[in-house]
């Protein structure tokens, strides 16, 4: 548990730089609960890195000597904490009005200055583990490398390196066509992660991704700006990747976002379990997660790229129920595709029954039905009569008029073949005509209306 503490305001601003001793008492207290608990915790300098310390460049002794001062403060609260806790200097420092040169200087600074201050504390502090970051918490190369050069110089082997990843900008907000988790978003990913490991990781430092999660997800007072399946793509690939890098993560909950923090339960319990199962194994995604069949036009029908990612496809399920393959969907390499009757089966664009109940919606608008042809395919008859397509009136199928229906009778359903869709064609007293396509599957019928050319 990472728990991220603003002194700002707990503190005087001026030497000595004293933290209120009721805040320090209560910071103290969470941390104790936390590690009751069995938890793991890190205890940093957070929000204080743009309040205040971001003005180094301006006013660099008084904004040193308040650090040093927090820290030594913190320092001498924490001392005799068992290793479960741990520190982090600051949390995303940036420096205003600073060259490149100056914010690099700047950030060697107070990272070996919280390491000296921490390590000369004594008690437990002498060999606890120290995270120690990036500017901004940014992955990138040069950032990387200059914090590699603060830690090989400490000499220590219980520093940690710490960055943050919150994706590709244009797929984490949602902009610049940054819609789908393509190609660019996961090249991304891949290169950040190479970089903790070859950087960090690969030399015997430690990192620990102390912030990951998408900047726009979740968010419930807007409309959800990123589609839950492409979202589940790059949450199950962070878990793979951190995995294979041997990177430590850290989901960040701004606020509640993740984890209610009033009923202590997720607040998506299908998120939580793709992230808990990408701690140790992969999931398998598709192209997308949605097909769409338009409602103004013949259901045909439609196929998905599988990303198999080292899984093995077992089948499809429409919620408890299993789909046939052949019949429903098939597979080939890493096709996946759904047949139109399985499709119009499963949209709601049609009537749905059982093999002992089935009506058609119908508007009769006044008018008479006379009789039903009903035929296969391959141009055999379809229905209890099999030696003529016209069935039997009352006995294959039934107006019923004041609910606006057609309805097919058990005898006509039982004698469907399964799964071999059958053309039904109602004739009309005044001379019209209807066509209805019905498929029984598995106990079940699904019928749509067939538009004439």
């Amino acid at each position: 548990m990472r728990i991220p503490v603003t002194w700002h305001d707990h503190m005087s601003a001026a030497a000595p730089y004293t933290v209120d001793a009721a805040y320090m008492s209560r910071v103290k207290q969470v941390v104790d609960w936390a590690q009751a608990e069995g938890l793991y915790v890190v205890l940093n300098v957070h929000h204080d890195s743009w309040q205040w310390i971001s003005k180094i460049s301006t006013d660099h002794d008084n904004v040193l000597a308040r650090f040093n001062a927090l820290w030594t403060q913190i320092s001498a609260t924490f001392r005799d904490e068992p290793r479960t806790l741990l520190l982090e200097g600051v949390n995303e420092p940036t420096f205003d009005d600073a060259t490149a040169a100056q914010k690099t200087r700047f950030m060697n600074e107070l990272n070996t200055s919280f390491h000296r201050i921490v390590r000369a504390s004594g008690g437990g502090n002498k060999d606890r583990l120290l995270i120690l970051t990036t500017q901004v918490g940014t992955p990138s190369q040069d950032l990387m490398d200059d914090l590699y050069t603060t830690i090989s110089g400490l000499r220590d082997t219980n520093v940690v390196a710490t960055v943050h990843y919150y994706s590709w900008f244009p797929f984490s907000v949602n902009i610049a066509g940054g819609t789908r988790y393509g190609d660019d978003a996961r090249n991304d990913l891949d290169d950040a992660f190479a970089r903790m490991h070859d950087t960090f990781v690969a030399k015997g430092i430690p990192v620990y991704l102390g912030e990951y999660g998408l900047l726009s997800y979740p968010d419930d007072n807007h409309p959800s700006r990123i589609e839950r399946g492409e979202a589940l793509k790059y949450y199950e690939h962070v878990g793979h990747a951190a995995r294979a890098a041997r990177v430590t993560t850290a989901l960040w909950d701004p606020g509640f976002a993740y984890l209610n923090r009033d009923t202590l339960k997720w607040r998506d319990p299908a998120l939580f379990a793709w992230i808990k199962s990408s701690w140790t194994t992969r999931s398998g995604t598709a192209s997308f997660d949605k097909v769409f069949v338009a409602k103004s036009s013949p259901i045909t029908a439609k196929s998905l790229t599988l990303n198999r990612n080292g899984t093995q496809f077992r089948g499809l399920w429409h919620g408890d129920t299993k789909l046939a393959e052949g019949r429903d969907y098939t597979v080939f390499k890493d096709r996946l595709t759904l047949t139109a009757p399985a499709l119009t089966r499963l949209t709601g664009a049609h009537a749905t029954g059982t093999a002992e109940k089935f009506a058609l919606p119908t508007k009769h608008q006044g008018d008479q039905l006379a009789t039903m042809e009903a035929t296969y395919a391959d141009g055999t008859n379809a229905g209890p009569a099999d030696w003529t397509p016209y069935q039997e009136f009352n006995v294959a199928f039934s107006p019923d008029y004041p609910k606006g229906t057609i309805i097919l009778t058990t005898a006509f359903l039982k004698s469907l073949r399964d799964g071999e869709p059958a053309t039904l064609t109602f004739h009309f007293h005044s001379g019209a005509k209807v066509k209805y396509k019905v498929t029984k599957s598995a106990g079940s019928v699904s019928g749509t209306a067939v538009k004439e050319s």
